[in-house]
């Protein structure tokens, strides 16, 4: 499995922006997809976005696309979710996992990993 550590989260006001970190650990990634994932209270945990750690892919959730980006730094085992235009309902814990590429991992049940969460607040 790989180690994975959150932070960056906050309170921000709709319309700004945050930008999520996940350092990893434990692995080698380039055959793994990392992924961001979203839970708020009562409600299932949702996909984000995920990138191939191989060849930098990747995938986003409709209603994220065009405000949140995903990126990773190779030198540094860190993923990243640059979030702009928040909106309250962006509100949510904020999990970052790791799965394996092959699958192009859209769900849950997809990632072995997971890390610990950070809160995002959106006030509006």
């Amino acid at each position: 499995q790989v180690q994975l550590v959150e932070s960056g989260g906050g309170l921000v006001q709709a319309g700004g922006s945050l930008r999520l970190s996940c350092a990893a650990s434990g692995r080698a990634l380039n055959t793994y997809a990392l992924g961001w994932f979203r839970q708020a209270p009562g409600k299932e945990r949702e996909f984000v976005a995920r990138i191939s750690w191989r060849d930098g892919s990747t995938y986003y959730l409709d209603s994220v696309k065009g405000r949140f980006t995903i990126s990773r730094d190779n030198t540094k085992n860190t993923v990243y979710l640059q979030m702009n235009s928040l909106k309250p309902e962006d509100t949510a814990g904020y999990y970052c996992a790791a799965g394996p590429d092959y699958r192009r991992p859209r769900y849950q049940y997809e990632y072995d990993s997971w890390g610990q969460g950070t809160q995002v607040t959106v006030s509006s």
